[in-house]
C-alpha cells in the first residue's frame, strides 16, 4: 500500500492523525489476538479430554456389545439442541445451553432390567459428540477471527505505521527546507536592499 499525500500541513495532519490511530489500536489489537490464541488452545484442551472420556465410555460399552443388541434404538431420540451464542474478544461463538431428549415409554416388566441404564448411557454419549461439534466449531470461529487479527497486526506494525512514519518525515523535510528556503530568501533580499539603500 503506497501512501498518496501532498507536502503541506492538512496532509501531514492526516497522516499522523491516521498513524496515531494505528499505534492506539495495535496493543489492544494483540491483546486481543492473545487471548483468542489462549482460548483456541483451552478449547482444543476440552475437545481432547472430551475424546478422552468418549473413548473410556466406548471401551465399556464394548464390553457391554452382547447385551446393545437387543436394546431398542427407538426408545431415545434427540428432540432438539439449545445452542447460545456468546461473545468472546469481539467474537460470536456458540455454547451448548441444552438437549432435550424424547424418552418413550417402555415397559419396565417386559423390557430387561438394564433398559434404564441403557437410555442413560445413550444420553450421556450423544450429550459428549453434541458438545465436541459445537467445541470444534467454537475453535474454527475463533482460529479464523485469531488469523484475521494477526493480519491485522501485522499490516499495522510492519506496513503502514512504518509507511506513515517515513511519509510524516518526508513532509516535515520538505516544510523545514521550504522554511529554510524562505528564511535565506528574505536574508538575501534585506541584504539587497540594505545595499541598494546605503548606495
Amino acid at each position: 500500500m503506497a501512501i498518496t499525500f501532498q507536502y503541506n500541513k492538512t496532509s501531514l495532519q492526516y497522516l499522523q492523525k491516521q498513524m496515531q490511530t494505528r499505534l492506539s489500536a495495535l496493543p489492544v489489537l494483540k491483546n486481543k489476538e492473545s487471548a483468542l490464541r489462549i482460548e483456541v488452545k483451552k478449547t482444543r484442551n476440552e475437545v481432547a479430554a472430551l475424546d478422552n472420556l468418549i473413548e473410556v465410555h466406548q471401551k465399556q460399552l464394548e464390553d457391554l456389545s452382547p447385551l446393545w443388541e437387543d436394546f431398542d434404538m427407538s426408545l431415545i431420540d434427540i428432540k432438539h439442541v439449545i445452542i447460545d451464542t456468546v461473545m468472546f474478544a469481539g467474537v460470536k461463538i456458540p455454547k451448548l445451553d441444552n438437549i432435550n431428549f424424547i424418552v418413550k415409554k417402555f415397559n419396565l416388566v417386559s423390557k430387561p432390567h438394564w433398559y434404564g441404564d441403557g437410555i442413560t448411557i445413550i444420553k450421556k454419549m450423544s450429550t459428549f459428540a453434541i458438545e465436541k461439534e459445537i467445541l470444534i466449531r467454537k475453535i474454527l470461529l475463533l482460529d479464523k477471527a485469531r488469523k484475521k487479527t494477526t493480519q491485522k497486526v501485522n499490516l499495522y506494525e510492519k506496513n503502514q505505521i512504518p509507511e506513515y512514519d517515513q511519509s510524516i518525515k518526508k513532509i516535515k523535510r520538505f516544510m523545514e527546507d521550504e522554511e529554510n528556503l524562505a528564511i535565506s530568501s528574505q536574508k538575501i533580499l534585506k541584504n539587497k536592499l540594505q545595499k541598494s539603500s546605503g548606495t
